[in-house]
């Protein structure tokens, strides 16, 4: 089974290839030679991860899925949530970000979290959806240089640890992202059996 990845994150495509154990064939946007820039232009998660993958299938013809992911904040009204990857700015980084986060929270005593991951999946002219959610906290200061984004400053629920100290292995066995990746080639394999 060939499905595009409409992505050319190289992190998240290992690790999708991790969690299926290369029982499916996974093409990512360069592999199809889809080198523009998808806009996103949604409200919600859900929408952008379906811009995405409808813009693979629209113009290339191809079973697609993609995912949009944002952190969730209580305190700031679930925000940055879509706008994570540029909380702080059109031209920022993840250290601007993190920064401005941990500025808006100042005095705040609620610092519950969560990163939210959707995953918008066309496949045989029928879209699916999947989702992952990880609680966590907002701590005080960063912690831990692994990963990427806010995973310095989050803290899962029930570690005492940030994503940013967490190793991979641990790490893509709890995230957010792997909750709704387990989904998703869940539901392919089971298709894939069916044919």
């Amino acid at each position: 089974m060939k499905i595009v990845f409409a992505t050319n994150n190289q992190h998240k495509l290992g690790e999708i290839k991790k969690i299926s154990k290369g029982q499916l064939d996974i093409l990512s946007l360069s592999d199809i030679d889809c080198h523009e820039e998808i806009p996103e232009t949604g409200d919600t998660l859900k929408e952008n991860a379906l811009i995405k993958a409808q813009f693979v299938k629209d113009k290339f013809g191809l079973d697609c899925f993609a995912d949009d992911t944002g952190l969730e904040v209580e305190a700031l009204d679930n925000a940055p949530g879509i706008y994570s990857s540029s909380y702080a700015g059109p031209d920022c980084n993840p250290e601007d970000n993190m920064r401005k986060l941990l500025h808006e929270l100042q005095g705040k005593e609620n610092r519950n979290a969560q990163f939210r991951t959707i995953i918008a999946l066309i496949l045989n002219g029928e879209t699916h959806y999947f989702e992952g959610i990880i609680r966590g906290k907002i701590i005080h200061q960063k912690e831990g240089t692994n990963g990427f984004g806010y995973d310095p400053i989050f803290k899962p629920e029930g570690y005492d640890k940030t994503f940013g100290e967490l190793s991979d292995d641990i790490k893509n066995s709890l995230s957010h992202r792997a909750i709704a990746t387990q989904k998703l080639v869940a539901f392919l394999l089971q298709q894939k059996e069916s044919k």
